[in-house]
C-alpha cells in the first residue's frame, strides 16, 4: 500500500450510533496519524448529535465513518441526512466505509445509495484500503471532484 503525505489535515473519525466496534478506527486514526494528520476520533457508537457537534467545533478537512456491525447504510443515511442539511456543514468532505450491510458481497448495493445520499465516497470493506488512500490524494481539490471516482462509485 503506498502511503499519501498528508499537508497538515485534520481528521475526524467516528463509527455510526449502532456501532460498537473500535478497532478498526484505531486502524484508521494511526494510518491517519502516520500520513501526517491530525485526528480526533469519537469513538464507538457515537450519537449523531456528537459527530455533528464535533465536526462544527473542529472544522476538519473530513469526517472518516467506519463500521464493522452491518447497518452501516442505515445509520449512515440518517447521519449524511443530517450532515447535509446543516448549513455550516453541508460542505464537509464525509467518507463511509466497512460492512454496510449484512449480505457479504451483495454489501456493494448500498454504496450508490449512500453516494446518492451525499457521501463524497463510499467504500465496502471487500474493496480494500487501495480506494480510501486514493481519496486521501484527493482532499486537496475542491470538494466533490474525483471522490467518487477513486471510491468507485458513480453518481
Amino acid at each position: 500500500m503506498s502511503q499519501v503525505m498528508l499537508p497538515a489535515k485534520r481528521f475526524v473519525v467516528s463509527s455510526v450510533s449502532s456501532d460498537a466496534h473500535m478497532w478498526n478506527l484505531v486502524f484508521l486514526q494511526l494510518l491517519l496519524e502516520e500520513q501526517g494528520a491530525q485526528v480526533t476520533n469519537l469513538g464507538a457508537c457515537v450519537p449523531d448529535d456528537l459527530i455533528v457537534e464535533e465536526c462544527r467545533r473542529s472544522r476538519p478537512d473530513a469526517l472518516v465513518i467506519s463500521t464493522v456491525n452491518g447497518h452501516g447504510h442505515l445509520d449512515g443515511l440518517r447521519l449524511i441526512r443530517r450532515i447535509r442539511s446543516d448549513p455550516d456543514l453541508a460542505g464537509l468532505r464525509v467518507v463511509i466505509g466497512g460492512k454496510l450491510g449484512v449480505r457479504g458481497a451483495e454489501n456493494v448495493v448500498f454504496a450508490e445509495e449512500l453516494a446518492l445520499s451525499g457521501y463524497d465516497a463510499v467504500f465496502e470493506a471487500d474493496g480494500g484500503m487501495e480506494s480510501f488512500q486514493e481519496f486521501l490524494g484527493t482532499l486537496d481539490a475542491p470538494a466533490g471532484q474525483s471522490a467518487l471516482a477513486a471510491a468507485g462509485v458513480a453518481a
